[in-house]
């Protein structure tokens, strides 16, 4: 694609960029083909290959963002299948965060869309404030069916029952079980620990089970990812975690970090680049984007321990958009939960959204439920008697969707080499 930046553009680190990513893009529209957007709405504006023209009219005529620049650009996911398919490497991740942090500087949103966002932003990343939100969640709720759409969908998702901290989740570290193999940290994030504290606790029994010390860094949080796909600056968040781990490997060394959500793990392999131009992390930020793993990398990597008892059980496998696409990690949980004894499927359609991508089923609920609907047809059309998935975003998004257990694939493993049933595979005392 030719470009006609100006040098006074192109000085700008950010612009350079996305100048170079426009060129490498040649039009084949290969693109639209999996774009979960343009598969439902046949709308060229929601493709890929669509969002390019119009980021690329914007920010080469350095404009202030259109409303009809940002409603296109809203309702892209960042599900990253156009990243996948792509076969000129277009890196369309890093364009449409550029777009977004200028749609952010030049546009003014109406009153309730900047309220929502601000206060996603301000919650979200944070567990204390999150967790007093959901228990306030009740109080709304009889309110539910007057209230704004986006209100409303953000009640729907909010679970009824808000569990208690978990005791991993503070700084400390674990000792391993068997001979030690490795020193990791975990990214224990924000939202997750709130609304499903047993994966960070699943993940630690597995680590610690598989020979690898496993430390909860001291300052260590939120990756950033929820703030910075929300055109929010995020990088805040991603400095605490570099600081941290930074003090880990400088202390006692660090063989990996280990992350299970997979939103938080393409955004901290990312670190590297988001502090490319900082002259004091720029390095410790590519060190820390080279030691990150999912946790079925790691695992992988590792191997797994024979299972402890046969698992006779039907397992639709629900691949994450940020695990498949945006960090090219396809065959590893399959192949960990087939070793765990599971009898693994998967459904059609693999390559297209769910819907939940971050918080666009709370920005955008309309489209997120026919994506989630279409997801729960194909996952149901292959009869599992559970559903494993590695992002909570995810699991909340189709179990809203479906009677049927959504679970964390950790939860599965550890289950299978020696830990408890996961707790949504377990029945509730009145059931």
């Amino acid at each position: 694609m030719q470009t006609n930046f100006s040098p006074a553009q192109l000085a700008d680190p950010d612009t350079r960029e996305s100048e170079k990513i426009l060129r490498s893009c040649v039009h084949c529209g290969f693109c639209t083909a999996t774009c979960p957007t343009y598969t439902l709405l046949g709308d060229e504006l929601d493709s890929p290959r669509g969002r390019i023209y119009l980021i690329k009219d914007m920010l080469e005529n350095d404009r202030p963002a259109t409303t009809e620049v940002v409603k296109h650009v809203d309702r892209c996911l960042s599900c990253l299948a156009c990243m996948t398919t792509c076969p000129s490497g277009v890196n369309y991740m890093h364009l449409v965060d550029h777009a977004r942090d200028h749609i952010e500087k030049t546009y003014r949103r109406p009153w309730m869309d900047r309220t929502l966002r601000r206060l996603l932003g301000a919650l979200l990343p944070r567990p204390g404030l999150f967790r007093l939100a959901l228990r306030a969640t009740k109080l709304a709720r009889p309110f539910a069916p007057v209230l704004p759409t986006r209100l409303a969908a953000s009640l729907r998702l909010a679970p009824s029952r808000v569990p208690p901290p978990s005791p991993v989740d503070r700084p400390q570290s674990f000792p391993t079980e068997a001979p030690r193999v490795r020193r990791v940290a975990l990214l224990n994030g924000c939202a997750q620990q709130v609304v499903a504290p047993q994966i960070n606790e699943a993940t630690i029994r597995l680590l610690t089970r598989h020979g690898c010390e496993v430390v909860v860094a001291r300052g260590a949080g939120c990756c950033g990812a929820l703030t910075h796909h929300l055109g929010q600056d995020g990088r805040d968040f991603a400095r605490a975690n570099i600081l941290a781990w930074t003090r880990e490997i400088e202390a006692d060394g660090l063989d990996a970090i280990v992350i299970n959500a997979s939103g938080c793990g393409t955004t901290v392999k990312d670190y590297g680049f988001m502090f490319r131009e900082d002259a004091e992390l720029a390095e410790p930020a590519r060190r820390i984007s080279a030691l990150a793993r999912d946790m079925t990398e790691i695992m992988s990597e590792i191997g797994l321990l024979p299972p402890v008892q046969p698992m006779k059980h039907r397992v639709a496998y629900h691949s994450a958009c940020s695990l498949q696409h945006g960090q090219r990690i396809m065959q590893q949980p399959k192949q960990l939960l087939q070793e765990a004894g599971f009898d693994v499927v998967e459904p059609p359609e693999p390559h297209l959204c769910c819907g939940s991508a971050g918080t666009y089923n709370l920005l955008q609920p309309d489209i997120a439920t026919r994506l989630r609907d279409r997801k729960v047809a194909n996952i149901e059309s292959t009869a599992p008697d559970f559903i494993a998935a590695g992002n909570i975003g995810c699991i909340t998004q189709i179990a809203s969707g479906t009677g049927l257990p959504v679970v964390h694939t950790v939860e599965l493993l550890d289950w299978a080499t020696g830990g408890p049933k996961p707790p949504a595979l377990t029945p509730s005392p009145a059931g």
